[in-house]
């Protein structure tokens, strides 16, 4: 048995997640998510999906990112766009 970096349940089912800092073992997908998903820079909520990043910084939306320090210009949103 292992047990989670974030919790410290020591638990048989745990997995592991390598990335280029470590690896890192968890007994859960929100655990893995608490230590390893970024936050957004204007709602502070954890980034699960694409997100939007500016400049090296992250957020969970365009609208979050339009809503920072003027990098209103410099985003832009498709989703739901038409193509043509």
């Amino acid at each position: 048995m292992a047990t989670c970096d974030v919790c410290g349940n020591d638990y048989w089912m745990t997995f592991e997640v390598r990335t280029v800092g470590g690896v890192h073992t968890f007994d859960s997908f929100e655990c893995a998510i608490q230590r390893l998903a970024p936050r957004c820079e204007h709602c502070d909520c954890r980034i699960l999906g694409h997100g939007v990043e500016v400049e090296g910084r992250f957020f969970c939306c365009a609208h979050c990112a339009r809503s920072a320090d003027s990098l209103g210009d410099q985003i832009r949103d498709t989703v739901g766009s038409h193509p043509g």
